[in-house]
C-alpha cells in the first residue's frame, strides 16, 4: 500500500491510501498541480509531508531504489539514444508488451525522431511497465492516443492492476477516469482534493 500523509508541495496539501491493486483517477483543470503532485510522490521534485510503501519511508531508500518501485511516466516521456531499442534494458522481453501496445516488431531499430506523439507515449508505457513497478504514476498516459489505441493502453494497465499494482492515473477524460479508476480524486484550484466514487 501507498500512503500518502501530509505531502505539500506548494499550494498543493494532500493525504490518501493507495491500495494493492486499485487504481484511483486524478482529475482536475490544467495547471491545477496534478502533475507536481504524482512527481512528488515519486520524489522527483522537493516536497514536505511523508510518503510510505507498505510503511517503509521513501526517504529510507535511495532515489533509484525508491523510483523502481514507485514509477512516474511523464506525459512526455523522456528519449536519450537514437533508437528505440536502446532506451530498453531487453528488448526482446519488450517485445511481447510493445505488439500488445499496437506497435510492429521493428519499431526497435526506429530513430526516436521518427516517432509520433502516440508511438512515443506507447513505447514510454511499455519501457515504465517493464520495470514491474509496485506503483505506477501515470500522467496522461493516452491524450494523444485514438481510441484503439487507449483502448489497448488500459487493457495492459489494467491487467498490471489486477497483478496487484496501483495505479495513480491521471487524466482529463471523464470517461476514462470512471472507466479506470476505482475512485476518483479531484484536485480543487485551492490546492484540496475531494474523493468521489465514479
Amino acid at each position: 500500500m501507498l500512503t500518502v500523509s501530509g505531502l505539500k508541495r506548494l499550494h498543493i496539501f494532500v493525504s490518501f491510501d493507495l491500495q494493492d491493486g486499485e487504481c484511483v483517477a486524478l482529475q482536475g483543470p490544467s495547471g491545477v498541480g496534478k502533475t507536481l503532485l504524482l512527481r512528488s510522490i515519486a520524489d522527483l521534485d522537493p516536497n514536505e509531508g511523508t510518503v510510505r510503501l507498505d510503511g517503509t519511508l521513501r526517504e529510507a531508500m535511495p532515489a533509484p531504489a525508491w523510483r523502481k518501485r514507485v514509477t512516474y511516466l511523464a506525459a512526455e516521456p523522456g528519449w536519450w539514444s537514437d533508437t528505440v531499442q536502446e532506451h530498453f534494458t531487453a528488448w526482446g522481453d519488450a517485445l511481447p508488451l510493445v505488439a500488445r501496445l499496437g506497435l510492429p516488431d521493428d519499431c526497435g531499430a526506429w530513430s526516436i525522431q521518427r516517432l509520433s506523439t502516440g508511438e512515443r507515449l506507447r513505447l514510454g508505457l511499455a519501457r515504465a511497465l517493464m520495470l514491474r513497478s509496485r506503483v505506477l504514476l501515470l500522467d496522461e498516459p493516452t491524450s494523444a492516443l485514438d481510441p484503439a489505441a487507449a483502448a489497448a493502453v488500459e487493457g495492459v494497465i489494467a491487467e498490471r492492476i489486477s497483478d496487484g499494482a496501483s495505479v495513480l492515473w491521471s487524466t482529463h477524460d471523464d470517461a476514462q477516469a470512471r472507466r479506470v479508476g476505482s475512485r476518483i480524486l479531484a484536485m480543487r484550484p485551492d490546492g484540496s482534493i475531494e474523493e468521489s466514487l465514479p
